[in-house]
């Protein structure tokens, strides 16, 4: 298991951190974002966003629970799928909101509170634990699957 740590100073470095994690993209990916309210996980989102290419809005799915966006790189992930699932009732609600239909080689899941969504989600590619730690967020970065693991070794982050 390849495990990174980084101390993140605001949220200009957890946006830096996302957009490297999204140029080590080579393949479809599940990731697990975990942490507080507040802690930086739509923010890490945004910035891998930015990292793909997209220039439009970012925003928590918080409602929605879903929100999809298309890739600008060129390679084998064409959308990028942001779920919130901190408002989800029961983990078999994301069998009505399609979620096998999500997963596939040209896709890419970022989930939020995916405890919640225990037993029906995926295993994750790669868990993102984001931490308070004055006056930033320590952030660890766990590899659980070879994909994971290529990511995780490979990650070049200037400025975080």
């Amino acid at each position: 298991m390849n495990q990174r740590e980084f101390n993140i100073a605001d949220a200009e470095g957890m946006e830096t951190l996302g957009a490297a994690m999204a140029r080590q993209v080579g393949a479809s990916l599940v990731i697990f974002l975990m942490g507080e309210l507040g802690a930086g996980k739509t923010t890490l989102v945004r910035g891998f966003l930015r990292g793909c290419g997209y220039s439009g809005r970012v925003r928590s799915p918080t409602y929605t629970l879903i929100e999809p966006y298309d890739s600008a790189l060129d390679g084998p992930v064409r959308t990028i799928y942001h779920l919130d699932l901190y408002r989800l009732g029961h983990s078999e609600e994301l069998e009505w909101i399609g979620i096998r239909d999500l997963l596939d080689e040209a896709s890419l899941v970022l989930v939020e509170w995916p405890e919640r969504g225990a037993g029906v989600l995926p295993a994750a590619d790669i868990e993102v634990r984001i931490a308070y730690a004055e006056p930033g967020r320590q952030v660890t970065l766990i590899a659980r699957s070879p994909a994971g693991e290529r990511l995780v070794a490979q990650l070049d982050t200037p400025g975080c």
